[in-house]
């Protein structure tokens, strides 16, 4: 009879499992079976919790967190013979990977904003060359009436800029002035991130004091002190006031209409 190869192993190790379930289990395999089953369910807990909390924080859910690779993993995103992705398909996983993407909200202490739909927008009756959002402009041109009963004639400067206009202005004025980023910053938003882009915001001089317009000059104008007084009854507030929290120069000539409800969102949410 030929030897079994596992004979030259003595009849006790063979008779007992490494790891038996039966009553003959090593008495220490036993008394740590508890230990170990706590251990195990102890780790995946904590593997559970890391992963909500890195939800929460980076502000997304599971449900969204899970959407792309879904996607990806879906038969049913493929094509009929299963050998690649539709064109709409990969498009949409595209589009929702850019949305949970991290991207930058400010810039050289100011806030990024997307720039007004054009449908939205609509010219001021007394300069069509400005044009604000249609609430925005409504309650400029009463405010602006309303002064004009007290013999303050408000005129306005600038209204909405695109990001193209605002990086003319950011970057040509930097390069004529010797100006540094940071330097440019104080006084003028970088492009993407200008308040003008909402099209709730609004640059104003005043008509009797040309020599003013879009210098701290302003604050010391009729202009200036009727607004001060009274541009809240309209909606409008004062951008950067003096020692403003975002470090930017005192604007006098700078107001933003946060009047109802989309404009208070715009740049007071989080």
């Amino acid at each position: 009879m030929t030897m079994s190869p596992f004979d030259d192993i003595p009849q006790a190790t063979r008779d007992i499992p490494l790891h038996s379930t039966g009553p003959d289990q090593p008495a220490w395999w036993r008394r740590t079976r508890m230990l170990r089953r706590t251990l195990g369910l102890a780790l995946l807990a904590l593997a559970a919790g890391g992963l909500v909390a890195w939800y929460q924080t980076n502000g997304f859910s599971a449900a969204e967190f899970a959407q792309p690779f879904e996607t990806m993993i879906n038969r049913s995103a493929l094509d009929a013979d299963g050998a690649t992705t539709s064109t709409s398909a990969r498009e949409e996983n595209r589009d929702v990977a850019v949305q949970l993407a991290p991207s930058s909200r400010t810039l050289l202490n100011h806030r990024a904003y997307d720039e007004a739909p054009d449908e939205e927008l609509v010219a001021l009756s007394n300069n069509a060359s400005i044009r604000l959002r249609t609430t925005a402009a409504a309650q400029y041109e009463a405010m602006t009436q309303a002064a004009a009963r007290t013999g303050v004639r408000l005129v306005p400067l600038s209204g909405f800029r695109s990001q193209a206009e605002q990086e003319q202005i950011f970057f040509n004025l930097k390069a004529e002035r010797g100006q540094d980023a940071q330097t440019r910053a104080e006084v003028s938003a970088p492009p993407g991130y200008s308040e003008h882009h909402t099209g709730y915001a609004v640059d104003i001089g005043d008509a009797n004091q040309a020599g003013t317009n879009l210098n701290s000059d302003f604050e010391n104008t009729r202009a200036y002190e009727w607004l001060e007084a009274n541009a809240v009854q309209y909606g409008y507030e004062l951008s950067f006031p003096p020692d403003n929290f975002q470090g930017v120069a005192f604007e006098p000539w700078h107001w933003r209409f946060v009047g109802d409800r989309t404009s208070l969102e715009t740049f007071y949410s989080e």
